[in-house]
């Protein structure tokens, strides 16, 4: 069977990717080894920790309103099976939706593994149906990751657990310990910090999240700190031992830490076996990962491209989205000059959760521009002393001479809805003027836009 263009994999990226061609009026196949599609993020990552942290933003409100006089219940024997039962008919319905989109684009889904036997050919395994061989122009490899499992840890104990794993556990642990504060980890930390669990945080860096802005990170790791998460940086993890009570999680600087449950989530691995990239000779790193130019083509063959958690950091289904169209659009000869490809936002589900676009401040100063900084706290606003959400921040970044606006960056409930309203700016070159002189409704949260802009301006 002859392709345009062949997607290996259904996540955000392939979906995205697949989509785009098809679009353009292309022969499309997405090639998916999984009963569903939807890929990691459907199944096992995004989407089921979310609906847990939701799930937990519930508990905790519920919790809050019997400190506010209001009568509130929670169940003694609650259990993650319980907070989960939404996150069975949400990924029901995604998966149903992303299969009639396929449908209704033209997208021949595959079920089976993709392996390359030339550079333009790969072949199609798949357990009880005949082997398939798939002729295609161009191929875009989006086949996510999976949690990084060194092998002298055992996974296989049921107090070990990794990011796919730890959704499985029956009970909330009275106690646990996450290794590694990257994303995931700082994102359960604070769910099950939330849920009641008492958290001990390991890192091997310095500084949690050391990508964000330094006052963003560090306000981040004082919030968890205050919300009883005991939080060790510089630790490397060199052993991990169990009993049938406890596990124990063993330093290189010699402490120990017991706890029911241990979650190790320090770092992915792309998942590249079997695809047969050896064969053509595309790199990969010692993680997994491919290694891709700004047009996410890979090093020796420039009609196979790979987009996603494949390719490593920042590891986003949104930025996986983005990524899958303009690999596809790149393919098919579109202009890209349209695109926004440079300026993506991150988001962050931890508790309170965080979103940020552009430059950090150490970045600006790096590369000595001239910049100002305009803040707003959530207890600043209305809205905050409204809901009883005063805990957060709001910190623009703008070039002192133009007030253009280089960066946002945010700390609070809301903060990954809210992080778009910058993006908007900054996407047209707007300056921190436009927050002054708009109205924006009252009240909300997108106050603090207005409230950190004039005090930016007052700084000058």
């Amino acid at each position: 069977m002859n392709y345009d263009l062949v997607v290996i994999g259904s996540g955000p990226g392939g979906e995205k990717a697949a989509i785009q061609a098809a679009k353009l009026g292309k022969r499309v196949a997405v090639v998916e080894q999984d009963p569903e599609p939807g890929g990691n993020c459907l199944h096992r990552g995004t989407i089921p920790s979310k609906t847990l942290r939701e799930a937990v933003l519930y508990i905790s409100a519920v919790r809050r309103k019997a400190v506010y006089g209001v009568s509130a219940h929670v169940d003694d024997d609650l259990t993650l099976n319980r907070l989960m039962t939404r996150k069975r008919s949400a990924v029901m319905s995604l998966a149903d939706r992303l299969a009639t989109n396929f449908e209704r684009n033209g997208v021949e889904l595959i079920r089976g593994r993709a392996e390359f036997i030339e550079p333009h050919v790969l072949r199609i395994n798949s357990s009880g149906l005949p082997e398939q061989v798939l002729h295609t122009d161009y191929a875009i490899i989006a086949t996510g990751s999976r949690p990084y499992r060194p092998e002298w840890i055992d996974f296989n104990h049921p107090r070990v657990r990794d990011s796919d794993s730890i959704l499985e556990l029956e009970r909330i642990p009275r106690t646990i310990t996450v290794i590694g504060a990257g994303v995931i980890g700082c994102e359960y930390a604070t769910m099950f910090s939330n849920l009641g669990s008492k958290v001990n945080l390991v890192n091997p860096r310095q500084v949690l999240l050391d990508f964000l802005d330094l006052e963003i990170s560090t306000a981040l790791t004082f919030l968890m700190r205050d919300q009883g998460i005991r939080i060790r940086l510089s630790e490397t993890l060199n052993a991990v031992t169990c009993d049938d009570e406890f596990v124990y999680a063993h330093t290189e600087a010699g402490k120990t830490f017991k706890s029911d449950v241990l979650l190790f989530a320090n770092g992915r691995s792309g998942n590249t076996e079997h695809l047969g990239l050896e064969r053509l000779e595309v790199p990969v790193d010692s993680r997994g990962n491919i290694q891709v130019n700004a047009c996410m083509q890979t090093a020796r063959h420039p009609h196979i491209y790979a987009v996603g958690d494949v390719i490593g950091f920042p590891a986003l289904a949104a930025t996986a989205m983005d990524q899958g169209r303009l690999a596809a659009l790149h393919a098919m000869g579109e202009n890209l000059e349209k695109h926004e490809i440079t300026r993506l936002p991150t988001g962050i589900y931890t508790i309170p959760e965080i979103s940020t676009i552009g430059a950090t401040e150490e970045q600006l100063t790096r590369e000595h521009v001239p910049y100002e900084v305009g803040s707003a706290s959530y207890k600043e606003i209305a809205r905050g002393q409204i809901v009883g959400n005063t805990v957060g921040r709001i910190k623009l970044l703008f070039r002192r001479e133009t007030l253009e606006l280089l960066g946002v960056h945010i700390l609070g409930e809301g903060a990954t809805d809210l992080v778009h309203i910058g993006q908007t700016v900054m996407a047209y070159g707007g300056s921190i003027e436009y927050f002054i002189d708009n109205t924006f409704n009252y009240p909300t949260y997108s106050e603090l836009y207005r409230v950190a802009a004039l005090n930016g301006v007052n700084r000058l």
